[in-house]
């Protein structure tokens, strides 16, 4: 179970959200600058707000003046728009990067159908590739939480549909809270339980997007 309330100034606005989410994938939906990318930071320990609580299980992770858990602490997954890869550690060494189980990341890479890339380097495979690798490191940490800033944009459609049942299937198979960053209405609605719509750091809508993968 997720629970939190950020607050946090940004240049033309003040964002204020609240969320609950349990094992399933939260979309946010919204134009650029609306916070959505804020909110994915201050979940994941990359910027700090200025008041709220996020509450993560049992854990609280940040509280207004009382607790602010560090990157490493909060046991949080995040895959970044740009996957983030270390150009200079091959595949499987950035998936090894804080993995937690040997085992585990290994199946990983199976269940993701990148074994054969673990001695390539990150400029030589391409984009779904590296989309894979990333989310792989990402589950790798064994997270109580996933974090997906607009993973599918720079991928072509045919890979962009492959990478959504992937995204289903690890969802189904890890069950944890997932939140979604994403410009695609289409994709929030294939891919999420639940559809925030946000402008200007307000969750102005939400919306039941699908039950079939709760």
């Amino acid at each position: 179970m997720l629970d939190f309330h950020i607050v946090k100034q940004l240049s033309h606005f003040t964002l204020d959200v609240s969320i609950q989410a349990s094992a399933e994938i939260i979309s946010l939906f919204g134009p650029s600058g609306s916070g959505k990318t804020t909110i994915l930071n201050c979940l994941a320990g990359l910027a700090k707000p200025e008041n709220g609580q996020i509450q993560l299980k049992e854990r609280i992770l940040y509280q207004s003046g009382k607790i602010n858990l560090s990157v490493q602490e909060r046991r949080i997954g995040y895959l970044f728009q740009d996957y983030a890869l270390f150009p200079h550690k091959t595949v499987w060494k950035n998936i090894a990067y804080g993995m937690k189980s040997e085992a585990f990341a290994k199946e990983l890479m199976k269940q993701l159908n990148i074994e054969h890339l673990a001695g390539e380097y990150p400029k030589a495979i391409s984009g779904g590739e590296k989309q894979r690798v990333a989310l792989a490191r990402a589950l790798a940490t064994e997270p109580d939480l996933l974090l997906l800033d607009e993973p599918f944009s720079a991928l072509d459609e045919e890979t962009r549909l492959r990478a959504h049942d992937e995204l289903l299937r690890i969802h189904e198979l890890w069950s944890i809270p997932i939140i979604l960053v994403t410009h695609q209405h289409a994709e929030a609605k294939k891919l999420a339980n639940r559809i925030y719509y946000i402008e200007k750091g307000r969750i102005l809508d939400s919306e039941v997007a699908a039950l079939k993968h709760m």
